[in-house]
């Protein structure tokens, strides 16, 4: 079996190669998503091919022909590298591929350029403090006063809305339809009057999430995406490219390769981590999990470039469990390695990348957490990937 990429792609390989290697001094080192120098990188990478790379220029993007062999050899490269790729916001991963399906060409001109420039900044309103993991429940209400829609309710674990320039946000339109037929999905300001947002510390110690507050915000009525009342569909289409950024296998080869490098510098009783027998176990079965991930990718996006002719509903089902699970797991193994080290939080002279190992492990437990629970995942791949019976609901008995 001949697993060579051929003459083609070992050109572009070294172009790749040879293009981190002049540029890899102007890639950003640990600034926020505002800063310019993240803005000038996503800049120079969407020119060069390496960013955005199929979205239409018209729209921002590089304006690429789809070649599934190209997109693993950038994300391979940069991952050896250890150099950030393009810019995976909210914004960027979810609402962009959502609009360019969904939007009107109108919304794809106003959104895309900037979002994919970094100049618009998104957040996701979508979880409710009543609506969870049954997302359709939410009650977020939005009632049509003329030209604007009048919104009130909350939403809750949203992330970035402190530093958003826009929401993406699903809210009931229809109060008497079906609860899945009767949600609407909006876009709007987040200076909007009327908005108020309360900080949330999670395990990180960190406000990442928020609760977002709404009082009579006025929102315009054509932003809207779809059609009203159909905004679950819209929901799902974002759910899925959620899920396929949680399951992003170039952050966790990127990820892999810095593990490698931490246990061939930390010692166990003067052994290099690597050389311990336990932890290189570890090790391996922590590389094959994230082998088997690429492939998966790999084939979801073969399937794509070829007009879904295969099957794909089961492999991206397994996407955000595999991924949130496996990142845990790889964050876990570099605190152990540590040793006591791998207990520190916060700042001290013997803190490891910047605190990156215990920083990581507990955001990603949340993240096993959000975006849909393990348990939820694993119920959606049993009774919709492989048709077994749906899981028996509790039944409570009434009070005497």
């Amino acid at each position: 079996m001949d697993l060579s990429y051929g003459p083609q792609y070992d050109a572009f390989r070294e172009e790749v190669r040879d293009f981190i290697g002049k540029h890899r001094d102007q890639a950003p080192k640990g600034q926020g998503i505002r800063s310019e120098a993240v803005r000038n990188w996503q800049k120079l990478l969407i020119q060069h091919g390496y960013a955005a790379r199929t979205i239409p220029a018209e729209y921002g993007g590089h304006g690429g022909e789809p070649d599934i062999l190209k997109a693993r050899i950038i994300g391979e490269e940069f991952a050896a590298a250890q150099v950030p790729g393009g810019l995976g916001s909210q914004g960027i991963s979810m609402l962009v591929p959502t609009l360019l399906e969904l939007g009107t060409e109108e919304q794809k001109r106003q959104f895309i350029p900037p979002t994919l420039a970094g100049e618009m900044v998104w957040c996701q309103g979508y979880s409710e403090p009543n609506a969870g993991s049954d997302l359709a429940s939410l009650r977020t209400s939005a009632v049509l006063d003329g030209d604007e829609w009048v919104i009130n309710g909350s939403k809750i674990w949203t992330s970035t809305a402190h530093l958003a320039d826009w929401i993406f946000c699903l809210v009931r339109t229809e109060p008497d339809a079906p609860k899945h037929q009767g949600i609407s999905f909006l876009l709007f300001r987040m200076d909007t009057p009327g908005i108020e947002i309360r900080p949330l510390v999670d395990m990180t110690m960190a406000g990442n999430f928020k609760e977002v507050f709404f009082t009579d915000v006025r929102v315009p009525k054509e932003q809207i995406v779809g059609s009203r009342g159909e905004g679950w569909y819209v929901a799902n289409a974002i759910l899925g490219h959620e899920r396929d950024t949680l399951g992003d296998p170039n952050a966790a080869l990127t990820r892999l390769n810095r593990l490698v490098e931490l246990m061939k510098t930390e010692t166990v009783d003067g052994q290099r981590a690597i050389d311990n027998p336990a932890f290189r176990d570890r090790l391996i079965k922590i590389q094959a999990r994230v082998t088997a991930m690429r492939f998966n990718d790999l084939r979801v996006l073969s399937s794509r470039l070829n007009d879904g002719s295969t099957d794909t509903g089961l492999a991206r089902m397994i996407t955000k469990l595999q991924a949130t699970e496996l990142r845990h797991d790889l964050e876990g193994l570099g605190i152990d390695v540590m040793g006591e080290f791998g207990l520190m939080y916060g700042k001290g002279p013997h803190l490891r990348d910047q605190g990156s190992w215990q920083n990581h492990y507990m955001y990603f437990l949340g993240l096993i957490i959000g975006g849909g629970t393990s348990q939820i995942q694993k119920n959606i791949i049993s009774e919709r990937g492989l048709g077994m019976p749906r899981e028996p609901k509790a039944v409570i008995p009434a009070e005497h």
